[in-house]
């Protein structure tokens, strides 16, 4: 296995930058995933370790060796596509042994190979199937054992789980962990899916318009986020975002005061009337009813009109709206909480978790 080494690697095309100025380093063996919306360059810069794509300036380093000018079928990696891109008039055996045979190895190996990784995909039983006779996450699991087979220095996957349904997904996502865990191969993993991004990754590289917006452990993006844009996008149901204004008094949230404790406001550098976007998570909010009193003090209170409720069995998420306001608030509370549509409640922020966000930039204020 090796490590991968991006150092300043753009990739325009014509007069369109997709990916600027990407660098970061993944250890040896280490499973890195990269994820952000459609179109901000995940596939590009996964296209580009492959060898797919050219890369318009910048280094590009797998082990030691820099492999700029040096052909996809030279680069010794293994790439599983969303669409599993299997030969549909091969078995699933001769579909794992392609790339060994490509490659020339001898038979007797290329046979144990199937075995072995037939073994760890629980494949046995299918070797003699063509494509498809196989369900969407058979295939999957054919794909995967083709770049298995290969034991190429960089594994790259590119939303491998996409096509499969939410159980599947989930089953599937479960069985690359644990794969991961048992080779330790150094693995790319493109998604747009969040949830993949946090339970699969040593670490996330979160990207937006070409851009890395952050770097770092799942948990640390998700406690920690940069800016905005990270806070929003790591996290299901995602970061509230209250639009306030700030005063002498406090943030003024849709005409409702939210004082702002001592120990934000000695480290805010705000104007009176300077705008800022508040960001909690909604596991941060508790839900009072109207003749409820807060656990604590009734100042960190604000009051919202119902508008969606989704329950789910052990936990009841609410979407609701500010009161006198268009915005929209998240709450994550316990199954037990049924509240209908139109009624107005009191939610208690947690103001240890609260955020400060530049409302223009997007920038981290606080904390």
């Amino acid at each position: 296995m090796a490590n991968v080494r991006l150092e300043s690697i753009k990739r325009r095309f014509n007069n369109v930058t997709a990916i600027e100025d990407i660098t970061f380093e993944i250890p040896d063996g280490e499973f890195w995933v990269l994820v952000g919306p459609s179109g901000c360059g995940k596939s590009t810069i996964l296209r580009t370790i492959a060898g797919l794509e050219n890369a318009t300036s910048g280094n590009l380093y797998i082990g030691e060796e820099l492999v700029n000018n040096i052909p996809a079928r030279q680069r010794d990696v293994a790439m599983v596509f969303q669409n599993y891109a299997l030969y549909p008039h091969m078995s699933v055996a001769e579909n794992i042994a392609f790339g060994m045979k490509m490659r020339k190895m001898d038979s007797k190996l290329i046979q144990q190979r199937i075995g072995e990784v037939a073994r760890s995909l629980s494949l046995e039983h299918l070797l003699d199937r063509k494509p498809k006779q196989l369900s969407g996450g058979q295939q999957q699991r054919v794909a995967l054992g083709r770049a298995i087979a290969r034991q190429a220095q960089v594994f790259l996957l590119d939303e491998p789980l996409s096509n499969l349904d939410a159980q599947l997904r989930d089953d599937t996502r479960a069985e690359l962990k644990q794969l991961h865990q048992n080779l330790r191969n150094t693995t790319v993993y493109v998604t747009h899916d969040q949830v993949e991004a946090m339970t699969l990754a040593d670490k996330i590289v979160v990207l937006n318009r070409g851009q890395i917006q952050q770097i770092g452990e799942p948990q640390v993006i998700y406690n920690q986020p940069i800016n905005k844009m990270v806070a929003t996008f790591i996290g299901n149901p995602p970061m509230n975002i209250l639009p306030a204004k700030f005063t002498s008094d406090g943030f003024d949230v849709s005409g409702q005061l939210l004082p702002v404790p001592p120990k934000i406001k000695g480290k805010l550098n705000l104007a009176t009337g300077q705008l800022v976007d508040l960001g909690i998570r909604p596991e941060h909010i508790t839900v009072f009813s109207n003749s409820s009193n807060s656990s604590n003090s009734a100042n960190s209170l604000i009051s919202v009109e119902v508008k969606v409720v989704e329950p789910l069995g052990r936990e009841t998420l609410i979407r609701a709206g500010l009161a006198g306001s268009t915005e929209t608030i998240n709450i994550q509370a316990a199954g037990n909480v049924n509240p209908h549509p139109g009624e107005i409640l009191n939610l208690e922020l947690d103001l240890n978790y609260l955020f400060v966000f530049d409302s223009a930039t997007g920038d981290k204020l606080y904390p």
